[in-house]
């Protein structure tokens, strides 16, 4: 009983002081654009500003600001941005070497801002103020232009699968799901503004596992309830990616005894594709996205 006594004493000790030496005295919090992308740009971003007690970063994926806190006895903001810098990420005081840039992966490479004149390893003497007016040219730096919605191919393929739900044609929506598969597996993220690129690296693990699920069987009962998921995926996704022409959010209140079921459509006239024939125009439409 000692011998265990001490041990959690030790451990909980052991907690005490992990946990203190986690916290950075003599705190300054400082915000600051840094430039990225997605999930795995956070990751890059605050492992570079981390120094256990000294220094540490909290980057926000859509906003593209870092909360940069550090011991103001030890170290400054500067230092931590060329650190962020050196992993690959511009921010509005320093550029990343372009080699680095170029070696990020290529859903990391976010549009970078234009340089300021001098090299890259220069160190900025006054922080950046944005102006309205200056704050307008970051934004649109930030957002990559697209000639088309990179997801067009994707919603494409969604309709046509909903298309053969209502037919109660399981084979087609068999066929149909695995071009929808297919296209959720091509998708040019690089083609995407970053709340784009966000919202879709959270919602394609979702999409591909929903379809893959109806591209494997013909039982259209099953394809059905995949389905169900599929639609309330897509239609999280495309509220931010928003389709080229009016989409209808359909709900169906019978469906999944009586716990309903959604779809997205462009058409307004009521076509369920969880009933097809037997209840087509059981439904109405909740939304518009356009």
């Amino acid at each position: 009983m000692s011998l265990l006594k001490n041990i959690a004493m030790s451990l909980t000790a052991l907690f005490i002081f992990s946990s203190c030496d986690a916290q950075i005295p003599n705190t300054k919090t400082e915000a600051i654009i840094v430039y990225g992308n997605c999930g795995m740009c956070e990751k890059t971003i605050e492992k570079a500003a981390f120094k256990k007690g000294e220094a540490k970063a909290d980057w926000d994926q859509d906003t593209k600001m870092a909360q940069i806190t550090f011991d103001s006895t030890k170290t400054n903001a500067d230092a931590v941005l060329k650190s962020i810098a050196a992993a690959g990420y511009d921010s509005d005081k320093f550029s990343a070497p372009d080699d680095v840039y170029a070696n990020l992966p290529g859903c990391c490479q976010y549009e970078r801002p234009k340089k300021t004149e001098g090299s890259t390893e220069n160190l900025a003497t006054t922080p950046t103020v944005l102006t309205t007016s200056t704050a307008s040219i970051v934004k649109k730096q930030a957002v990559p232009a697209a000639d088309q919605n990179p997801l067009s191919e994707v919603y494409s393929a969604y309709f046509a699968l909903k298309n053969a739900l209502v037919a109660s044609d399981g084979p087609t929506a068999a066929a149909q799901a695995k071009t929808l598969y297919d296209a959720i597996a091509v998708v040019k993220m690089e083609a995407m503004q970053p709340a784009h690129h966000s919202v879709w690296m959270k919602f394609q693990p979702k999409l591909s596992a929903d379809t893959e699920k109806i591209k494997i069987t013909q039982k259209i009962k099953s394809q059905r309830e995949f389905f169900a998921s599929l639609s309330k995926n897509i239609y999280e996704v495309m509220k931010v990616v928003k389709p080229e022409t009016a989409v209808y959010y359909d709900h169906c209140p019978m469906y999944n005894d009586g716990k309903g079921g959604d779809w997205l459509s462009t058409e307004k006239a009521i076509k369920n594709p969880y009933y097809g024939n037997q209840m087509l125009t059981c439904g109405s439409v909740t939304e518009t996205l356009k």
